[in-house]
């Protein structure tokens, strides 16, 4: 290939790849323009580590003719055989070059060189793509060209991978900050933050659905159980409702010990409030069978839960709220005030669901009206309503 050309695909890189905005498009575009500079490349494939609680890493796969494919990879393929077998584990773990030619009898040793005779690739390489944290990623380049990458292919590829590794780290980092700020402080205030709302008073007032729950004898069970016991039990417990509150559109902005507070925001339903309380009412559902099918074994015994989730809806204050340099994204008001408030009722009632009017009214269920209760800093007693599915639990 013509060394203007190979040089022209450095310039873009190390420019930013500027005609490109999402990484899929980026990596099509590279390896299209490779392969018009000269190089037969048939198959290209980049595996990029994370920064996440669940997820190793993510990879991206190109093939000549076809569309990019995306996957992601959990913590767990470190310990199984396919890994251990393949050539990138040597990238990953060494920071070496693999290659692997499918003539060669030393290749055989890597089961994807079968693979790759049977896409009729004929030679393979494994490249490190070294990040400036000191962290190796990987690339994986495949021809079909006959005798397989001859030795400029190979110089070319060696002398692409530097401005490769620092476009893609800058995606890397861009994604990584995405990805734990949706993990931290959930998706949409990641966003905001993400998008420059970051100092304090920077705060919106919406109109949201609000969740506010914890679980029944939590303080008992703190005492009794060692405390790692006990965060493994609220992980558990949590996966309950957070599952369920995602799946319908809501976003967790806090846990508080065995306490989780949840929004659901009206406006991004075209103000649809009646459509947004129904899938709220909808995951409560869900998290309490979730809740109830909870099983946790402890020694000879098998502990079960309980909890209670309180629903209302009205306006929030949304945004940066905290003191000096130490900030907290979330929301405030009256209406979080009474949500509060009215969760601890449920305990009282032995209540799994229980709702404000004001909820009652936008979301048309058949629910019970269970009398009106004075509430702590407001004015006047508040009607609370359960679901009539729901047979009340003996009080503890």
């Amino acid at each position: 290939m013509q060394s203007s050309e190979l040089q022209r695909v450095s310039n873009w890189l190390i420019d930013g790849a500027w005609s490109t905005v999402e990484p899929v498009a980026m990596i099509a575009d590279f390896c299209e323009r490779l392969v018009a500079a000269g190089l037969p490349l048939w198959r290209f494939g980049i595996f990029i580590r994370t920064l996440h609680p669940e997820i190793f890493g993510r990879n991206f796969i190109w093939r000549q003719g076809g569309e990019v494919e995306i996957g992601t990879v959990e913590f767990d393929v470190l310990d199984s055989p396919a890994f251990a077998q393949s050539p990138l584990r040597i990238v990953f773990e060494q920071g070496l070059e693999v290659r692997g030619r499918v003539d060669d009898p030393a290749s055989q040793r890597f089961p994807i060189i079968n693979d790759m005779r049977a896409e009729g690739v004929t030679d393979y390489i494994a490249v490190p793509l070294p990040f400036l944290d000191g962290s190796d990623n990987a690339t994986s380049w495949m021809t079909r060209q006959p005798g397989g990458f001859s030795d400029g292919n190979i110089a070319a590829i060696r002398s692409i991978i530097a401005p490769l590794a620092r476009v893609s780290e800058i995606i890397s980092l861009r994604r990584t900050a995405e990805m734990l700020l949706d993990t931290y402080v959930g998706n949409r205030a990641g966003a905001r933050i993400l998008g420059g709302q970051i100092r304090r008073g920077h705060n919106d007032t919406m109109q949201a659905a609000i969740w506010l729950s914890d679980l029944r004898g939590f303080t008992a069970l703190s005492d009794r159980l060692p405390a790692e016991t006990v965060v493994e039990i609220l992980n558990h417990y949590f996966d309950c409702q957070v599952t369920a509150i995602r799946g319908h559109g809501g976003e967790v902005l806090k846990f508080m010990g065995d306490g989780l507070l949840a929004v659901f925001p009206i406006d991004e339903y075209v103000g649809d409030a009646a459509h947004v309380c129904a899938r709220v009412l909808e995951a409560a559902r869900e998290s309490r069978a979730s809740v109830e099918a909870l099983a946790f074994p402890v020694g000879d015994a098998v502990e079960r839960f309980r909890f209670g989730v309180a629903l209302h809806v009205g306006n929030i204050l949304y945004g940066n709220i905290g003191g000096g340099n130490r900030l907290d994204f979330t929301c405030i008001g009256p209406a979080v005030n009474l949500a509060a408030r009215l969760e601890k009722i449920t305990g009282r009632l032995g209540r799994t669901v229980v709702a404000s009017e004001g909820f009652a009214n936008v979301c048309r269920h058949d629910w019970h009206q269970l009398g009106e209760f004075p509430i702590a800093g407001f004015s006047k007693a508040q009607r609370v309503y359960g679901l009539a599915e729901e047979t009340p639990a003996l009080v503890d």
